[in-house]
């Protein structure tokens, strides 16, 4: 935590004394906070008002930028979430103090593990009642630590605007990652001079942005002397817009691709080199490739353990090249071999120039023979019932893959990361690090307010949906056209899947009842639409395009259905087990 105070930051300082001194305006705290996000350039702010954000609220009217009021602060930071994913932009909220801020915690958790740009104001309790348990107050600098990118605490008006300022800078920069500024109200009541400052640093924090070019040429001379590569396509090349160089550099290095959760879009997967989804949920071809490769060019991932397995089975063969922003995060759950410390997009820009024109054909051969054919060819015979993977597909036909897709956590998360077939990285947001059940509607709403020009699907299982359902209200409140595929199993399906798998089958609190959705979004003042039979389901995904405001299409799927393949628990990506309609070939028993 950061207590904001000028005299003990020397860029802040700086920042103010560059200000000009006359005809300052002396405003309030709260008028100083709106007036610096306007500053910002924001567009949209999610929040929650209550009892130490009051002041600030009464300046909100007033401001430049739209406030959207949500139904829960958790569901106004993840929809700041979805703002900034969409949108590249800082995402804002704002919450009161004690539970208000609190509230906040798990969606901070999940910026902070998929490295997303937003800033958090909170409002505390008078400063004469810190550490005194006033009524709602809570240390959220304290509690926030570990899954922020940075705190602050502010204790005059006059270092509100410079903190702010400090804060958008620290969340966009390096590494993306959520802030907090915490303002107790008696701040926001006071009154300072008003300038916004026009720069800011930090001697401490200096992000290496380009990379060495010793280890860039090292990193080229390893993938041009290759005979088995494979690029690992990860969030970090989305995260700083480097798609063009990203494709680029991978059509002249001419290796085949894959991707993690988070890196779906880095390239159209259905460019020729794009080969899936690697990991837990990966498939056959993708985790066979990772077993055989000489060579892995991980460009913006971590290594998370859902896309590595065990760490000992993970790529036993490659020499490992890893590119990162983060230094912290080389070497840290898989040996690399040549580190290369940068911004993706800037150390594709240099590994372009330095890579020889190469063709892998008979490499990408052997890959695509590696194809779940048999299972490929049995998932085309469609059932009457709705099965997930036809959803899934029916969406991305039907939107010609250029809507923005959320999801929540779960199957569905994984069919759809699976068949969606992601053309562009900044329209596919999901919780990757942590995993956060609620996310999908939120996620959308914020989507949607950050680009209303592109249509916006929230993929979502019915245990999740009843976790943020609520936000449906929002939805209808802001007139958004969003469309809400509800996946129902009846189940909470992933934990269901486990059981069955893992734990033989002892369904243990996974059944869950469900309202009527069709109804409850009726009573919200949406268009409800239900399928249960799978020549519906085109036709329910178009009418719910074509009708204006918030509509929920529920899916009504078999309870038993399993997402493949699938990963055991402390399993390498190797032993993947596969869905029971796949025969194995012959060498492969």
């Amino acid at each position: 935590m950061v207590v904001a105070d000028p005299t003990m930051d020397e860029p802040r300082t700086q920042a103010t004394a560059e200000a000009p001194q006359a005809a300052q305006e002396v405003l309030s705290g709260a008028r100083i906070t709106c007036r610096s996000i306007d500053a910002e350039g924001v567009k949209t702010v999610f929040g929650y008002p209550g009892g130490a954000v009051i002041p600030l609220y009464d300046a909100i009217p007033a401001a430049s930028f739209k406030h959207v009021l949500v139904r829960f602060e958790q569901w106004a930071a993840l929809a700041a979430v979805g703002y900034a994913r969409a949108t590249g932009d800082v995402g804002v909220c704002i919450a009161t103090s004690g539970p208000g801020a609190t509230n906040l915690v798990t969606a901070l958790a999940d910026a902070f593990l998929d490295s997303v740009p937003i800033v958090a104001i909170t409002g505390q309790v008078n400063q004469s009642l810190i550490g005194r348990d006033g009524f709602q107050e809570v240390d959220i600098t304290g509690i926030t630590l570990p899954v922020t990118k940075h705190n602050y605490l502010v204790r005059r008006p006059e270092d509100i605007a410079p903190t702010i300022k400090e804060a958008f800078y620290l969340a966009r920069s390096g590494r993306p990652g959520p802030v907090l500024v915490d303002i107790p109200k008696d701040v926001f009541l006071a009154s300072a001079p008003f300038t916004y400052p026009t720069k800011t640093g930090r001697k401490s924090y200096q992000p290496n942005l380009v990379p060495n070019m010793r280890q860039v040429r090292l990193a080229a001379n390893a993938i041009n002397s290759a005979k088995k590569p494979v690029i690992m396509a990860g969030h970090g090349i989305i995260l700083s817009r480097a798609e063009d160089d990203f494709r680029r550099f991978a059509e002249r290095s001419g290796i085949p691709v894959i991707y993690t959760l988070l890196g779906l879009g880095a390239m159209d997967e259905h460019h020729p080199q794009s080969l899936g989804m690697m990991g837990m949920h990966g498939h056959r071809h993708v985790n066979r490739a990772l077993e055989e490769c000489d060579l892995l060019v991980n460009i913006g991932a971590r290594f998370d353990d859902r896309a590595t397995g065990k760490v000992a089975g993970f790529a036993p063969n490659a020499k490992i090249v890893h590119v990162d922003i983060d230094p912290a995060e080389i070497g840290k759950n898989i040996r690399t071999d040549v580190p290369v410390v940068g911004d993706a997009g800037e150390a594709l820009k240099l590994l372009v120039n330095e890579v020889d024109q190469r063709d892998h054909a008979s490499w990408m051969a052997w890959i695509q023979s590696e194809r779940n054919v048999a299972l490929e060819r049995a998932l085309d015979d469609i059932p009457e019932t709705p099965e997930p993977y036809a959803i899934i597909k029916a969406i991305a036909d039907v939107t010609d893959r250029e809507a923005i897709v959320t999801t929540d956590v779960g199957q569905h998360q994984m069919w759809s990361a699976q068949y969606l077939g992601i053309k562009h990285g900044m329209r596919w947001i999901t919780s990757g690090g942590l995993g956060t059940m609620g996310f999908g509607l939120p996620s959308a709403i914020g989507a949607k307010m950050g680009r209303p020009d592109l249509e916006v699907w929230a993929v979502i299982g019915d245990g999740g949906f009843q976790m943020s359902s609520s936000e449906m209200a929002t939805a209808v409140q802001e007139r958004l056209d969003i469309n809400i595929a509800v996946i129902n199993n009846g189940h909470l399906g992933m934990v269901r899947q486990w059981q069955d798998l893992f734990q033989n089958r002892n369904y243990s609190e996974v059944a869950i009842s469900s309202p009527d959705f069709v109804k409850l979004a009726e009573a919200y003042g949406a268009t409800g639409i239900r399928v249960t039979k799978s020549d519906e389901i085109v036709p329910a995904i178009e009418r719910a395009r074509s009708i204006k405001g918030p509509v929920l299409v529920e899916f009504v799927i078999d309870p038993e259905a399993n997402v493949y393949p699938i990963v055991p628990p402390g399993a390498s990506n190797s032993e993947m087990m596969h869905h029971p309609q796949w025969v194995p070939a012959e060498e492969d028993l």
